[in-house]
């Protein structure tokens, strides 16, 4: 169980304080939670929050009980929670076999570890060695995120627009790896997305819009509304 608890958060801007969220309030334990809404409403700021990334400026975070508003990033993966950016971050220096090992926590076996590479459609013996670096796209990276949240195998898994770059590897496919995540850890996986197919396996979904929750509900309550909506405000992308 997830809770946030009056969470705000505001930077300086040219010398002003811009509030980026403000005072958030879930509770958050379904299988798959999406959060949606417009650009720049306060998604992707909220994911970092809750993975510890950044710290909120008021408010409290709760994972199961225990309060983690203090602990830092590396605190809250060692309490289960893994984050996977919406732009991969890449690393010079080390292969696709290092970083999956690295996630698992320990030396795979390299079948195990071309195993999960396996899992997100890609061929495992041409990447397992492959530096990640500048030589791979963005698709091939995001994708190699992936294997490495399933490789961690955590409580709580957060993805900040997993579809991004993976075109030429269908959603289909895309789902199939968060359901299969979901029967092996048995913890809850959080979404931001603006996409159909995605938001419509959700249990929940979280409208953020203005840095506030807009609406929060099961999904057959909220994705017809959305679906339905002609204010930007509510979605900037076309579901």
């Amino acid at each position: 169980m997830l809770e946030l608890k009056n969470v705000s958060y505001r930077v300086k801007e040219d010398g002003r304080e811009k509030e980026i969220l403000k005072n958030v309030s879930l509770a958050l334990d379904e299988r798959f939670v999406a959060f949606t809404g417009p650009n720049g409403g306060g998604k992707s700021t909220l994911a970092k929050v809750i993975a510890g990334i950044v710290a909120p400026t008021e408010g409290k975070i709760y994972l199961d009980g225990e309060d983690i508003t203090a602990l830092s990033v590396t605190e809250r993966a060692q309490k289960g929670i893994s984050y996977a950016f919406q732009q991969p971050v890449r690393f010079k220096g080390l292969t696709v076999r290092d970083l999956i090992n690295i996630a698992a926590g320990k030396n795979l076996k390299v079948s195990d570890a071309c195993a999960y590479l396996s899992e997100v459609g890609m061929c495992a013996r041409d990447y397992i060695d492959r530096e990640v670096n500048a030589s791979l796209s963005g698709g091939e990276l995001k994708r190699i995120e992936i294997a490495t949240i399933l490789a961690r195998s955590t409580k709580l898994s957060v993805f900040d627009e997993p579809e991004a770059g993976i075109d030429l590897w269908s959603f289909g496919n895309l789902i199939k790896v968060f359901e299969n995540m979901h029967e092996k850890t048995q913890g809850n996986i959080l979404i931001i997305s603006h996409q159909e197919r995605i938001l419509n396996i959700a249990d929940k979904i979280v409208v953020i819009a203005d840095g506030q929750v807009q609406n929060v509900g099961a999904k057959d309550e909220i994705l017809p509304k959305l679906l339905g909506a002609k204010d930007c405000r509510v979605l900037t992308a076309k579901l």
